[in-house]
């Protein structure tokens, strides 16, 4: 249990970035309440199937990658000078504890998922002298086991109790939920849970909601039963949980994905508005900016981009006090990086949006009545192409997360100490060629990268269906393109 004085608060440059993230999206969110355009578009992707489920995956990553950005540094058990208490050089985490079971349980080398001996065989004497060749146990995975031969049973019927633990879980969790929303509804229980088994009621897909939260509840389980006996999916070279390794990997894709939209939109949004408003030779120079950016291969100027921080950080060690506070610098820079070779595709969207509206109607009164340049950017021009903005962003997350695995594959992504989806299957290349093949670490990595993505292609889908102009009048009944006349109409018939 941490007490008073226990550890130290350590606040990293990309924790500070994530909250500050935090708090302007409930920013948003309450701009989005009190603007009804806004509130209906959320409402429709609330509303929406697909969107409301991959919601509920998101929202579990996010919670972890929350978890994972508030560290601290333990106190040692022995005082520094004067009695004042001294601290450990490794920076932890929230998850960190919660996890702390596979953080701590290492074994000496690689282990196969739900393993109870070594991955390769080592020579043990035994007690008569003899010395054989053989798979010896493991130090925590199946240690309880008298014979190993006993663990496929023993996995079964553990996992059997955690199905059954989380179908309980998932029971309680929508009971709980339809009671919450029966009483805001001032409605009996059992009419709430039909009106949502029908998807009826106040616009918000419920039954999505709870199928998605129960499916993960379910699969859950049988995972956090398993990891208190076995590695449920194998240690890496080091003996470290491979699902420990994963679920730290959560929070480099989130800051990967987040921070570099951060630092791209405004560049993007400035000078895409800039461009298309002024057009003459404020469109001239930034078309020649960024058709000069987008000429330069971006793997080779993010390297370029990487080795300069890696020489600025090499030469000035005092800057970083602990290991961690030098590889979430790196983060911190890998991700302006990726942002100012990224900017360019959405600014020329915008450039475009801008050149569109500038001529309208509207535009042009404001111009005739003396209205400034700026007002009319701010109240007619932006509000306008945010929903161009919010689709860039959502659907740009996947991509950014992919980035930072190739990224880290050819050796110029995060730093070799910080755990990611990257360094996993760099770690992982090494070991495919060998024999018995070492997969669980690149299947392990690909399948929480996968559902990571997949999340979040499918809630950029809803988003685009929710706020696109053309998905809204599709919506209405009408067609987009060209309208046939009557008469081709009526000769065709």
């Amino acid at each position: 249990m941490i007490g008073q004085g226990s550890f130290l608060p350590v606040l990293l440059w990309t924790d500070a970035l994530v909250f500050l993230l935090v708090a302007v999206l409930c920013a948003f969110a309450w701009s989005c309440w009190r603007n009804e355009n806004l509130r209906r578009g959320w409402r429709r992707v609330a509303g929406n199937s697909i969107g409301m489920g991959s919601a509920v995956v998101l929202a579990l990553f996010v919670g972890i990658g929350l978890l994972d950005s508030l560290h601290f540094r333990p106190a040692l058990e022995k005082p520094g000078e004067g009695g004042k208490a001294a601290y450990s050089v490794d920076v932890l985490s929230v998850l960190d504890l919660l996890v702390a079971p596979l953080r701590e349980r290492r074994e000496k080398t690689y282990s196969a998922p739900l393993a109870a001996v070594s991955f390769q065989k080592e020579t043990i004497e035994r007690p008569d002298g003899a010395q054989v060749r053989e798979f010896p146990r493991l130090r925590h995975g199946g240690a309880h086991l008298a014979d190993p031969a006993d663990r496929a049973a023993d996995v079964a019927l553990r996992a059997v109790a955690g199905l059954l633990a989380g179908v309980l879980a998932a029971g309680a969790f929508c009971t709980l939920w339809i009671a919450a929303i029966a009483r805001r509804r001032r409605a009996a229980f059992r009419a709430t849970l039909v009106d949502i088994r029908r998807g009826v009621g106040d616009g918000v897909n419920w039954r999505a909601l709870l199928v998605t939260a129960s499916v993960l509840l379910v699969l859950a389980g049988p995972v956090v039963v398993l990891s208190a006996h076995y590695h449920v999916l194998g240690t890496s070279k080091i003996g470290q949980s491979v699902l420990y390794l994963s679920l730290k990997s959560i929070r480099t894709s989130l800051v990967i994905g987040t921070l570099t939209t951060l630092v791209l939109m405004p560049f993007a949004v400035l000078l895409g508005i800039a461009a298309g408003y002024f057009k003459g030779w404020v469109d001239d120079l930034i078309q020649y900016v960024y058709t000069t950016i987008e000429s330069i291969p971006s793997v080779l100027l993010i390297a370029a981009g990487v080795l300069l921080i890696q020489v600025y950080m090499e030469t000035r060690p005092g800057l970083f006090e602990t290991s961690a506070q030098r590889a979430d610098f790196r983060l911190l820079m890998l991700c302006v990086i990726l942002g100012l070779a990224n900017w360019t595709g959405l600014c020329r969207l915008l450039r475009g949006e801008a050149l569109k509206l500038r001529e309208l109607e509207y535009v042009q009164a404001a111009h005739a009545f003396g209205v400034s340049h700026w007002r009319i950017i701010v109240r007619h021009l932006a509000p306008n192409m945010l929903h161009i903005v919010l689709i860039s962003a959502v659907m740009g997350f996947s991509g950014l997360v992919l980035a930072e695995a190739v990224l880290s594959y050819v050796g110029v992504g995060v730093d070799p100490s910080m755990i990611s989806f990257g360094t996993m299957i760099n770690d992982a290349r090494l070991e495919m060629a060998r024999e018995p093949m070492v997969w669980w670490s690149l299947a392990s990595a690909f399948a929480f990268m996968l559902a990571l993505v997949l999340a979040a292609n499918l809630f950029a889908d809803a988003v685009r269906d929710a706020f696109d102009p053309r998905s809204t009048v599709r919506r209405a009944g009408f067609r987009i393109g060209p309208v046939r006349g009557p008469g081709r109409a009526g000769e065709r018939a």
